[in-house]
């Protein structure tokens, strides 16, 4: 491990101390965990902190963990289905961090918004609201930015149909774009195999 990354990893047990859950060091990169209920406090001493001083999110994302490893008790979040996973970055000391926090409830998974923290985080978060359902408290802004109005459910949870719910058309009688549950007919995967005619002939 590099002085550097021991250094980051120091600094943040002192500062965050219990409110840390884990900490690790893979790949050159330092991942930490934290509650949901800590999230938000956690980010903004993230940026504030002089020993830590991240002042850029680079990237948040959504993830969805249902049947992840077979339900084993070791995996990330204890067997929670949604997280929120953050990229930070210090210019001022020269080191990145990954965040990872999981929602309490897969039911209504709810993050607390970092956007008054990082006000980047502002598409990155309609994003994860759009693809995976994830709420976000604080959010000035809270709404799809991918999918159309209509659309219904959230298409990058693994139990979201490839196919979809609905599909939308052009109704001519109508004159306008209509809604209507998916008439997608199940795929034959059989390959069609063309031969010569002469194909098996005795030569």
């Amino acid at each position: 491990m590099s002085a550097k990354l021991e250094t980051l990893s120091q600094n943040l047990q002192s500062q965050l101390g219990e409110r840390l859950k884990s900490l690790k060091i893979a790949l050159g990169e330092v991942t930490i965990e934290v509650a949901a209920a800590e999230y938000l406090g956690v980010m903004q001493e993230l940026r504030d902190t002089p020993a830590l001083g991240f002042e850029e999110l680079i990237d948040l994302c959504g993830l969805d963990y249902l049947g992840y490893a077979d339900g084993r008790e070791d995996v990330p979040g204890n067997g929670k289905r949604f997280a929120v996973v953050s990229h930070l970055l210090s210019v001022a000391n020269n080191w990145r961090l990954r965040v990872r926090t999981f929602a309490e409830d897969d039911g209504f998974p709810v993050v607390a918004s970092v956007v008054n923290v990082w006000n980047g985080a502002n598409w990155f978060e309609r994003e994860a609201f759009d693809l995976f359902g994830i709420v976000f408290p604080g959010h000035p802004d809270l709404r799809r930015i991918l999918t159309d109005y209509g659309f219904i459910g959230y298409p990058f949870r693994k139990d979201f149909p490839v196919s979809g719910y609905v599909e939308m058309r052009y109704d001519p009688e109508e004159g306008r774009v209509v809604y209507q549950p998916v008439t997608i007919e199940p795929r034959e995967n059989t390959p069609r195999i063309v031969r010569e005619e002469s194909y098996g002939d005795a030569a």
